[in-house]
């Protein structure tokens, strides 16, 4: 099958859809530093190309060979901190794709992070004097739509969060948000609801849409199964909306502004949010108290929920005088960017992958609500932006009963059918019947459909793709450098205290 003319381009400089080049960095570089970055970018760049084009072992040597440009440059001044961001941006662009293996690894049953909220201590300690004044002035001087207590409970938070142990959650949070901030504003805007209220995402889930409770509450914004669907989150074997960022933040500020309709105060909203509005009734009607700090200070509400408040307020504090906490020059996650396409039959997201060029773990990332590998039809698949129309073309090429099985493959220099056939463990003749061609009617860059039965990758090359660590991340763990390259090594972990696990629906 020959492919459309926009589909057949000879050696794509950026594919479209692919994961996005390391970012430009910001800062001075003296001329050796930018001459550094720029070979460290090109060396990349190639090594971005041939991974796509499936030769690990070249992308390997391509990825390489950038990191040792930047670990053997001299740095001075602020320099130094080009070479830097560099090092750590490159390390992680090169562990995602490492991980995702344009399809390695992948099953049926995506992994769950821990919500963060569960490893936040319970604190009891004194307050000093002085840090309360100091927040104190603090807040009258900030601007907020949700009211800004300041008491000891609050001061707790405010300290711990100042603290090394407790910053690296409130770091690792704010740096995630990021990617749904411009999202989340929006909703709590049309909601009408407070902004500040974007600060029990992070509190929940650390904003992570796969985040899951104790309690089997899932999600970016923590629904159990009853509530989500009371607020139209679907939940199916193939899909879980109360994954979904978008549709999660709406049915949560809608929530939110149910309860506080209901109980005419945020902080008994945001604790009916946390422990269910029945709960907070019943603690009301036992003290005669509609005050969350009444019903704190007199231990008739859950341990957790105590403390969620006092979290919160103190997070909004902390990020509204952002200065006053050195957290002004966080380096936030870009926001994500996608276009929809509508699936009309069942799809394998290893076929989608191929044809937007991009690794798998990509679309998992914007479309966390999928438990499966296969979108069902009808689901409003979120792709690459920039790549939806060539995804639509070229799933027009594929019979819409194969869709959810077999696999695509652009042509690289020099590849014969032969030797694409035995990377994907089908035979050439099947190659040949699927596309309705010959070698001799390719050219590099052509996209040719591959008729598996399952995903290539058997459990062994899968394996071996998950255990083995780049020989870059290796040399980089063993130099001086350890604060710049611990990204490769931390990377191959959730950031503390996101303790991975597997949920099983």
């Amino acid at each position: 099958m020959t492919p459309p003319p926009e589909l057949a381009v000879s050696h794509p400089q950026e594919p479209a859809g692919a994961p996005a080049p390391v970012r430009p960095l910001q800062g001075i570089a003296q001329p050796v530093e930018s001459a550094a970055i720029k070979a460290a970018e090109a060396h990349y760049q190639a090594g971005r190309r041939l991974y796509l084009a499936g030769d690990e072992e070249g992308a390997r040597r391509e990825f390489d060979a950038a990191v040792d440009v930047l670990l053997s440059t001299p740095q001075s001044g602020e320099a130094r901190g080009a070479i830097d961001r560099k090092l750590d941006d490159l390390i992680q662009a090169v562990h995602r794709l490492d991980l995702a293996g344009l399809g390695a690894g992948d099953t049926d049953e995506p992994a769950f992070d821990k919500a963060p909220i569960e490893d936040i201590p319970q604190l009891t300690f004194p307050i000093d004097p002085k840090l309360k004044n100091k927040v104190l002035e603090e807040v009258r001087a900030t601007a907020s739509q949700l009211p800004l207590d300041v008491n000891d409970a609050v001061l707790s938070y405010v300290n711990y969060f100042s603290s090394e142990r407790g910053r690296k959650v409130l770091l690792y949070g704010l740096q995630r948000s990021g990617r749904y901030r411009p999202l989340i504003q929006r909703i709590l805007d049309e909601e009408g609801v407070p902004q500040e209220l974007i600060f029990l995402a992070q509190a929940e889930s650390g904003f992570m849409p796969r985040a899951v409770s104790r309690k089997k509450a899932v999600g970016m914004w923590q629904f159990i199964q009853f509530r989500g669907r009371e607020y139209g989150l679907q939940q199916t074997p193939y899909f879980d909306e109360r994954l979904d960022p978008e549709k999660a933040t709406r049915a949560a500020a809608r929530h939110l502004r149910d309860l506080y309709q209901h109980f005419g105060d945020w902080y008994l909203a945001m604790a009916a949010y946390n422990a269910g509005p029945v709960t907070i009734d019943r603690a009301v009607e036992r003290t005669g108290y509609a005050d969350f700090w009444q019903l704190r200070e007199r231990n008739v509400l859950p341990k957790e929920t105590a403390n969620y408040v006092p979290i919160i307020l103190a997070m909004t504090i902390m990020v509204k005088n952002a200065k006053e906490y050195d957290l002004e020059d966080i380096d936030a996650d870009p926001p994500l960017e996608y276009e929809t396409v509508e699936i009309e039959a069942p799809t394998n997201l290893l076929l989608v992958a191929d044809l937007a060029e991009c690794p798998v773990s990509q679309i998992r990332e914007l479309n966390p609500a999928l438990l499966k590998s296969t979108a069902p039809a009808g689901w409003m698949l979120r792709v690459p932006k920039g790549s939806g129309v060539q995804l639509s073309a070229a799933l027009g090429m594929i019979p819409a009963e194969k869709r959810n099985a077999w696999r695509a493959h652009r042509l690289a220099e020099g590849e014969t059918l032969a030797a694409v056939a035995r990377r994907y463990r089908v035979s050439e003749a099947s190659v040949i019947a699927a596309n309705r061609t010959a070698d001799g009617d390719l050219v590099p860059g052509d996209l040719v459909v591959i008729p598996a039965a399952a995903p290539s990758d058997d459990a062994k090359i899968v394996k071996s793709r998950v255990r083995r660590v780049s020989t870059a991340g290796a040399r980089a763990r063993k130099t001086p450098r350890k604060s710049r390259v611990a990204a490769y090594t931390a990377s191959n972990e959730s950031p503390k205290p996101a303790k991975r696990r597997q949920v099983r629906r």
